[in-house]
């Protein structure tokens, strides 16, 4: 395990639970002890809760070694990489972990926004080079997305698919592509909640309370929050470079707040003020909100997001189990196309061509899919085929 920050120990300790015997590797002594910490802390949590006996603990973490040398990967059957989402790095990473390991050694990147084919490129031997994205925190969230490249061999996505049903996990498969299945759903979600608020469309409580109340676990400037938005803003910056799309083109709001050193609960300011005891009271960075469009919410957030969907399902890149299975088990969000049937095709299709007409913006465009959906004669029934087939 190469890379030990939050995601790269989470990974290690999920090797480590299936009996693995698992060598994590950081650059400094500082990030070797940060590692080691957030293991700690993992784990006795899991003893604490009762997921995990104290012997069982102890022989979890018995089966990780910890040290600052690559030679360890020599003899590694997989090694996995999760350092600082960066391609020059990552690439570099690759060139030499492709001279270290054997020949049959899986390599694979955990990255979540950038091109894994880049990556692969940078080997000598790019068909054994494959992605795995694991969702935080990788010993508790089961969804992981397995993405190959043009350059992956086909017995590398078996033998990683393989790896992963091993380990307990729930996969999705999908081609490289910017964001892959649920980066893009989500930060287009989450960006275009960001935009309705920096425009004034609406307040950050209205905003949330209304996808709260849609069925979320939080709402989306909650949730921005939480993850970071310099995150947001990078992934959000990968996309917009590789699909020209505007509606990923990081809105105003969202870029200042990264000027502003405003990054979310991990600097105390973001869209809400954070204080020791929670949430504090201090105002948000938005103008004063158009009370008279709140009453538009969420179907103002969720035709976009679910014409997303149905573009995605339309392309051929992700089947709507699939979708699905990412949006419910990533995010804890209700499943997209329970979400289509519950409100209808026609009503979704109504509210995006309203939202196309006041945008004009190609990316809001009804997809092509939803309007065959509502055009059909009974449109639940055609929503249920759609499911059934694909």
């Amino acid at each position: 395990m190469v890379g030990l920050g939050t995601m790269g120990a989470g990974i290690a300790e999920v090797f480590a639970r299936n009996g693995w015997q698992v060598s994590g590797i950081e650059v400094t002594d500082a990030a070797l002890e940060r590692g080691k910490s957030i293991l700690v802390r993992s784990t006795d949590r899991a003893v604490e809760t009762g997921k995990l006996s104290t012997a069982d603990r102890d022989d979890l973490v018995g089966r990780i070694e910890f040290g600052g040398d690559l030679a360890a990967v020599a003899d590694a059957d997989v090694v996995v990489e999760a350092v600082f989402e960066d391609l020059a790095t990552k690439r570099n990473l690759f060139a030499d972990l492709d001279r270290r390991t054997r020949p049959d050694a899986l390599l694979a990147t955990n990255t979540s926004s950038l091109s894994i084919t880049a990556i692969a490129a940078a080997t000598e031997h790019p068909e054994r080079v494959v992605g795995v994205h694991f969702f935080n925190p990788a010993p508790v969230q089961r969804l992981v997305e397995l993405i190959s490249t043009v350059l992956t061999a086909p017995e590398t996505i078996e033998r990683a698919q393989q790896l992963l049903d091993d380990l307990g996990k729930t996969t999705i498969t999908c081609a490289d592509r910017a964001g892959f299945v649920v980066n893009t759903l989500l930060v287009g979600y989450l960006n275009r909640a960001a935009r309705l608020y920096g425009e004034g469309f609406a307040s950050r409580e209205e905003i949330d309370a209304a996808m709260v109340e849609a069925g979320n676990p939080m709402g989306p400037l909650t949730l921005m929050d939480l993850v970071g938005h310099d995150v947001s803003l990078a992934v959000l910056h990968r996309m917009y470079d590789e699909t020209k799309d505007r509606l990923v083109a990081p809105t105003p709001v969202l870029t200042q707040l990264v000027e502003a050193g405003w990054l979310g609960r991990k600097t105390g300011r973001g869209f809400y003020g954070y204080g020791p005891d929670g949430v504090t009271d201090a105002p948000g960075p938005g103008p004063k909100a158009r009370a008279s469009r709140a009453g538009e919410l969420p179907m103002a957030l969720l035709a976009p997001y679910l014409n997303s969907c149905l573009k995605m399902v339309g392309s051929w890149y992700a089947t709507p189990d699939q979708i699905d299975t990412g949006m419910s088990l990533g995010c804890r969000m209700p499943k997209p196309f329970d979400v289509l049937a519950q409100l209808g095709p026609r009503e979704v299709l109504a509210a995006q061509q309203q939202i196309f007409a006041e945008s004009a913006e190609p990316g809001d465009r009804p997809a092509l899919l939803l309007e065959r959906l509502a055009a059909a004669d009974d449109p639940a029934t055609a929503l249920v085929a759609l499911r059934e087939v694909l």
